[in-house]
């Protein structure tokens, strides 16, 4: 094996290389582990070959508390590039006083608690507030368990700590606007808060039971939150449309935020550019299972090597919305390599001993009268904000019903693209605007709905 590196530098087309093969390249130069072998594109017409005497992100450091202490441009450092540049996250842009919208995304074991494990730690240590949903009974990331502000493990709960979380963004914007102020600045008076949800793929993927107000509720505060120091994150398995809700602006949102790609599989790859968080034509080296395997045919006298075929490529990734999306990448080891009979002592250990910042989140005050009546079997409650209430079964219901449902979360009503976009939101079928007018009108000459009041909005009649 070579001992020293290799560059090579290419002149590329203009606008890059559209199509990319990685293995094609490797087998060009001879290569066998693959691993070892980078790809990556600068600005302008120049790509850049280097190889590595053994893959450059193999042996990590384990990740420090001065790491995830916040800087004083609101990054954190996950882990390093390739080249040994270090990897940052933003929570907080000073610049323009914003939280952050952040997702991750990746394959079953490709390392997402680990990385949320870190961002909880970096936020603990960094003053920030932290309301956590753990969707997989709290087995994710269990030692956030008392490191946080609340800390939920159920889909209804985490429902109450989203409404929770707007019902503060709404507080602060009218608070800040009777003082005066468009942007948010730490500590003055509000602390600096995030909603992480952990295993967002269970609340927002077809048939969950929350799925369309956890879609509201998420893209409610990257609209609102951000500007007034609230922020959120997700992580989730997949990265279709289909499994955040169905929600274009939710995704939309989420490309301007950070948006890390773990390991993936190729259908999520081919749903991820679909979808537009990776540009069609960008050129991603895969991240394999097993680093540094050489797949090779054996000769009937040799015997094979167990020792080779273990998954050791957990934490590479690429910061996709970062300065360098196409730039393989890694984090620091966070916590022990093999798995503890409890909590895992050195991630306890990053947490420190001092309580989390903030207070929890009442959930119980933002369980509605029609829920609390539900729950003691009494179906005779009032009616309440349709935002705040559970989405309604809309696999059996018509067109009519599930507009006069969707304008029922919205007392103020909505406009024609909003509404079409609750619509193709609330798990049912896809609805065409051509539909949507046609039913909006005849709702309205049954006086179902309000006539046009000149503001473009569609809004229920009124009462009697």
């Amino acid at each position: 094996m070579p001992d020293t590196l290799k560059e090579f530098v290419l002149r590329t087309p203009a606008g890059g290389v559209k199509r990319y093969d990685h293995d094609a390249l490797c087998d060009l130069l001879e290569i066998d582990d693959r691993s070892r072998v980078i790809f990556e594109q600068g600005a302008g017409r120049e790509a850049v070959v280097r190889i590595y005497p053994s893959n450059p992100l193999m042996h990590m450091a384990e990740i420090s508390v001065d790491d995830l202490l916040m800087d004083d441009r609101g990054r954190i450092t996950l882990g390093m590039y390739y080249d040994g540049s270090p990897l940052r996250f933003r929570l907080f842009d000073p610049k323009t006083g914003n939280a952050q919208r952040g997702a991750v995304f990746g394959t079953t074991g490709a390392g997402k608690s680990r990385l949320v494990q870190a961002i909880l730690v970096a936020c603990k240590r960094s003053g920030i507030v932290v309301h956590l949903a753990d969707l997989k009974s709290g087995q994710s990331v269990p030692e956030a368990k008392g490191q946080v502000a609340t800390r939920v493990t159920t889909q209804y709960e985490t429902i109450l700590m989203l409404r929770g979380l707007v019902a503060e963004a709404q507080r602060r914007m009218v608070a800040y606007a009777e003082m005066g102020r468009s942007g948010f600045v730490i500590n003055s008076p509000d602390p600096l808060t995030y909603g992480i949800v952990d295993e967002a793929n269970r609340l927002l993927e077809k048939n969950a039971p929350f799925r369309a107000e956890a879609a509201y509720l998420i893209k409610e505060l990257g609209r609102t939150g951000r500007s007034v120091g609230v922020g959120i994150i997700i992580a989730a398995q997949a990265g279709h449309l289909d499994e955040l809700g169905g929600s274009d602006t939710l995704r939309a949102m989420l490309k301007e935020g950070e948006v890390i790609l773990l390991r993936w599989s190729s259908s999520m790859m081919q749903q991820l550019v679909g979808d537009g968080l990776i540009p069609r034509g960008e050129a991603l080296q895969p991240i394999p299972k097993v680093v540094g395997e050489v797949r090779r045919v054996r000769r009937f006298h040799e015997s094979g090597d167990d020792e080779n075929d273990d998954v050791n490529s957990q934490g590479m990734l690429y910061h996709l919305t970062g300065t360098r999306p196409t730039s393989m990448a890694r984090t620091y080891v966070v916590g022990s390599v093999a798995p503890c009979t409890g909590y895992d002592p050195l991630i306890l250990a990053l947490y420190g001993d001092s309580p989390p910042p903030g207070e929890p989140i009442d959930l119980m005050a933002f369980v509605t009268e029609q829920e609390l009546a539900a729950a003691n079997g009494d179906d005779s409650a009032s009616n309440t904000p349709a935002h705040a209430a559970p989405p309604p079964d809309v696999t059996s219901m018509t067109t009519a019903q599930r507009i006069i449902a969707a304008l029922a979360r919205t007392p103020d009503g909505l406009s024609e693209p909003e509404l079409l976009e609750a619509l193709n939101a609330d798990g049912g079928r896809e609805i065409r605007r051509g539909t949507l007018r046609t039913t909006v009108s005849t709702l309205r000459n049954e006086n179902l709905l309000a006539r046009p009041d000149g503001t473009g909005r569609i809004i229920p009649a009124p009462a009697g």
